[in-house]
């Protein structure tokens, strides 16, 4: 395990994992929405993005944070496991919920020099809201992540499935173990 890719629906927890994979491993961690987002909620074009994310993931060893399909071809040509945080539908909507509330409360800006944080009428009166994100493609991503375990395109990686916190703290574990 050189070069991670942790994804998983908004608010499973793919943050919390990816950066303790990083940790434990001593990779450097990269963050796809750090890179995604501008300041005030701007967003970068195609080839802005692509471009940052090619760089992020030039490196020998690295634990990438987040899922943006569109950037597979890019993330996946170097990646060789995948990590796919896949914990239950109610698990995952409280933990969205959780951290919206939190994030809202707290009014802590999001990524640095961005200036974003999160509110209550983004969070909850948007149709950009993450949590109707995580309502609406929770198990579309189940669906389309559990297909991609058995592509035949994706044999040369190795994908790892943790379905719930006690297996990922065995999994996290057992590299500390190695």
């Amino acid at each position: 395990m050189k070069r991670i890719n942790v994804i998983g629906t908004s608010g499973s927890g793919k943050s919390t994992v990816a950066r303790n994979l990083a940790d434990v491993l001593g990779y450097p961690y990269v963050e796809m929405d750090a890179l995604y987002w501008k300041p005030n909620w701007g967003e970068p074009t195609v080839e802005e993005f692509n471009r940052d994310i090619e760089k992020a993931v030039s490196g020998s060893t690295w634990v990438l944070d987040g899922n943006y399909s569109r950037t597979q071809p890019i993330k996946w040509a170097k990646v060789d496991t995948i990590v796919w945080v896949d914990y239950s539908w109610g698990r995952t909507v409280f933990q969205a919920l959780k951290r919206a509330i939190t994030r809202i409360i707290g009014k802590k800006e999001l990524w640095p020099g961005t200036g974003n944080v999160e509110s209550f009428r983004m969070t909850f009166l948007s149709r950009q809201s993450v949590i109707l994100w995580t309502l609406q493609n929770y198990r579309r991503n189940k669906k389309r992540y559990a297909k991609m375990m058995s592509a035949k395109e994706y044999a040369h990686i190795n994908f790892v499935r943790l379905t719930n916190p006690a297996e990922t703290k065995k999994f996290i574990a057992s590299l500390t173990a190695t």
